[in-house]
């Protein structure tokens, strides 16, 4: 099972940071150009410059953005504009905010979890990733030797005994408290009771990636190429854990967006093929808008093939998805709405290569994606229905994956809360 463990954290030192809400910033994977920059000018002290530093004219080898993140790291610390508590801690971070007009509460505890290759079945994926990515994260890890944002895990606490600790916990007075987009306190705790139980809870528990894969495979590959400096390195090294926020699979503040996908750049032959081939695999209902946001179990929606109107697919019962793949995938995987949209709608009605295409965007929110069809920007949209956490549960306790940007964990943990560093012991 996971080893989970409290570890220093290094935190913005309130004598000198007095805004926190100027100072977090959202996971790199999420920031546009356009909100890089308003971070930059939002604060000098803004997670945004270790996170995900701007490129600049000139960079090569010896100056550019890893390089200045760790320049920048080192000079905060040691300003004091960032300390490293003295003892090891765990961390808790309440995060309250409003999806629709609900307003929910999502309970995270931070703690450092030991690195396990997937084939260990300790930490289980749910989704696959590009290498691009993990290239990008690795060059900043190599440069920092830090974990700046946490990856979202889940785990499963029946009795609920490790959330009545952190209930408990958050009746306290935090240890920041301000408003950023939603509301945010967080508390840092290593009372010894609290460390005790905490650690015998979760010992016997897995681990599923919610948000974060590609950082925790980041993580594994910087644990090899530390281990491979120092063969001999100790059990207990920094680097051989990773910074994670770990939810409850029973928090009632876990909301799971879909991501939609928009295409553009399919010639009008092809459309028109498209649009026939539909009815081979589908039950069609035709209407207008109004049944755009209709998320029966099964349903699938296509809007702006037609204008204005929306195209209701449920797939017929004798269709399979494996019918349609070179190696077999589980059960579990063949019942996704995002899978019969991957391989039934996009790769074999659309022509649509199985990895990245400059043809596909995606989003999470459905009134954007219907905007972008209305306005020309591209054909159509197609919409699908939220994911459950039990689901991707399932689908990695079948040792299977989902096709990539399949789900959106809603909101994202902001960055600069804690952070991480590699070097020494937890």
């Amino acid at each position: 099972m996971a080893e989970v463990s409290e570890f220093r954290g290094v935190r913005y030192n309130p004598e000198k940071i007095r805004r926190m809400a100027e100072i977090i910033c959202p996971p790199y994977d999420v920031i546009s150009p356009s909100e890089q920059q308003a971070l930059y000018n939002k604060n000098e002290y803004n997670m945004v410059r270790l996170e995900y530093g701007l490129d600049m004219k000139g960079d090569n080898e010896r100056t550019n953005k890893y390089v200045r993140a760790r320049d920048t790291m080192n000079q905060w610390l040691k300003d004091n504009i960032l300390l490293q508590d003295s003892v090891p801690t765990y961390y808790v971070h309440e995060h309250i905010f409003e999806i629709g007009q609900t307003k929910k509460r999502r309970l995270e505890l931070y703690a450092c979890v030991r690195l396990e290759p997937w084939e260990r079945k300790v930490v289980f994926p749910h989704e696959f990733t590009i290498q691009k990515a993990k290239d990008d994260r690795l060059s900043l890890m190599k440069a920092c030797a830090a974990n700046f944002s946490p990856i979202f895990g889940l785990y499963e606490d029946r009795g609920s005994k490790i959330n009545q600790l952190v209930v408990t916990r958050v009746k306290s007075t935090p240890t920041y408290s301000f408003e950023y987009s939603d509301s945010h306190k967080f508390w840092a705790v290593n009372e010894p009771e609290f460390v005790q139980r905490v650690g015998h809870f979760l010992i016997t528990k897995s681990i599923y990636i919610a948000d974060g894969h590609h950082r925790y495979e980041t993580a594994l590959a910087y644990r090899d190429y530390r281990r491979q400096m120092d063969p001999h390195g100790s059990e207990a090294a920094a680097y051989n854990y990773v910074m994670m926020a770990l939810v409850s699979f029973s928090d009632p503040g876990i909301v799971i967006l879909p991501i939609h996908r928009l295409v553009h750049g399919i010639s009008a032959p092809v459309l028109d093929k498209f649009k026939k081939g539909l009815a081979e695999y589908f039950e069609i209902n035709e209407s207008d808008s109004g049944s755009l946001y209709d998320s029966r179990p099964g349903n699938i929606r296509i809007y702006g093939l037609d204008k204005g109107r929306v195209m209701s697919l449920t797939l017929q019962p004798k269709i399979k998805v494996n019918d349609f793949l070179e190696h077999k995938r589980s059960q579990e995987y063949g019942k996704l709405d995002v899978s019969v949209v991957q391989h039934i709608i996009c790769e074999k009605l659309l022509g649509l290569p199985a990895g990245d295409t400059d043809k596909l965007a995606h989003t999470p929110s459905g009134e954007s994606a219907c905007n972008l069809v209305d306005n020309g920007q591209y054909q159509f949209a197609i919409l699908l229905n939220p994911i459950q956490a039990t689901t991707i549960k399932a689908i990695a306790d079948a040792n299977d994956r989902m096709p990539r940007k399949s789900t959106f964990f809603y909101p994202k943990l902001p960055s600069g809360l804690v952070m991480h560093r590699l070097d020494g012991e937890v």
